[in-house]
């Protein structure tokens, strides 16, 4: 394993195991029972709950939090402040057959999910979309096209039902379509339907 800072900087409970070749960032606690493969980069005080798996070469950013039975397979990357919730599902193969195996990096669509997006507990990730950054998706929605930053997304198929801030607040907007988060202070409009952070 390659250590990415000075040894026992992070935390791997005893049952769990960390192939060689692995990158894990200062802080980060990896609790029971799960496994991180090779070339997988996890960053700073990130948290890992039980029965996580990340699979070969995934790229995880600081602080992010992985809740339990969640399995982060190859082709999707994590920026930071990402909130995975319990038992969440990511996919990586749009059309799988167990008889016609696409197995290796070629066959894996990539998934992005941005900075600080949360994702719901037993959501559904398809792959080959883009998570927009603090984009809220609910518990049990079911991903299948991009996601604009600041949405909230819920249902099967997901659709965006309104809009959250960076501080996890739904956002209500005046009539001149301003809003405030009262956590973190931060302004947002609407442009086009579409929330944006006020500069």
């Amino acid at each position: 394993m390659t250590e990415s800072s000075t040894p026992k900087s992070y935390f791997v409970h005893e049952s769990s195991y960390v192939d060689d070749n692995v990158e894990i960032g200062e802080g980060t606690k990896i609790w029971h029972f799960s496994h991180v493969q090779s070339g997988s980069r996890i960053g700073k005080k990130c948290v890992l709950g039980q029965n996580v798996k990340v699979g070969n070469n995934v790229v995880i950013g600081n602080l992010v939090k992985i809740q339990n039975n969640v399995s982060v397979y190859e082709g999707v990357i994590l920026e930071d402040y990402v909130f995975c919730g319990p038992s969440m599902v990511f996919t990586n193969v749009n059309n799988p057959r167990s008889k016609y195996p696409q197995v290796g990096s070629q066959f894996y669509i990539r998934t992005l999910v941005k900075e600080g997006a949360s994702l719901g507990a037993n959501c559904t990730i398809i792959c080959g979309h883009t998570i927009g950054r603090f984009a809220f998706i609910g518990a049990g929605a079911v991903v299948t096209k991009d996601v604009p930053d600041f949405a909230l997304v819920v249902g099967n198929p997901g659709k965006v039902v309104g809009w959250m801030s960076e501080g996890g607040e739904r956002l209500s907007f005046d009539s001149n379509g301003l809003a405030t988060c009262s956590k973190s202070g931060k302004k947002y409009k609407l442009e086009q339907g579409i929330a944006v952070e006020v500069a």
